[in-house]
């Protein structure tokens, strides 16, 4: 299991990574392990802006379905539109090809928040 030092992890198993005003949500290398086969992906709130710890969506596997949880508040811009077609890259690539959403951070305070990758490491013990 891998967890990148250039992302923000949440106690749900969401990820963050932060470019300038923007960034990449999506779902941990855990998450996806413990969800199995990833079949669907659904955000409807496209356009929306999402307060820290509000749904923004959810993740369809074979057996569970799972709400996704908003990192920091922030507008989603974009739904990887990969994911259509390929849900499965969530699977195989969930810190790069498998990234859900990109969003506007309304409050960069908010990711003082979030665990680094030592803090998620030692919190799946």
């Amino acid at each position: 299991m891998t967890f990148p030092d250039n992302i923000r992890y949440t106690s749900e198993h969401e990820w963050i990574r932060v470019e300038g005003d923007e960034a990449f949500v999506g779902i941990t290398d855990y998450a996806q392990s413990e969800l199995g086969e990833i079949v669907f992906i659904d955000v409807p709130t496209v356009g929306e802006t999402v307060g820290q710890g509000e749904v923004f969506g959810s993740v369809e596997a074979v057996k569970t379905v799972s709400d996704l949880n908003m990192p920091v508040t922030g507008e989603v811009l974009e739904l990887n539109e990969e994911l259509d077609a390929a849900p499965e890259l969530v699977n195989n690539d969930p810190y790069g090809k498998g990234w859900i959403i990109r969003i506007a951070v309304k409050d960069a305070a908010e990711l003082d928040s979030l665990m680094d990758a030592k803090a998620y490491e030692a919190s799946l013990k």
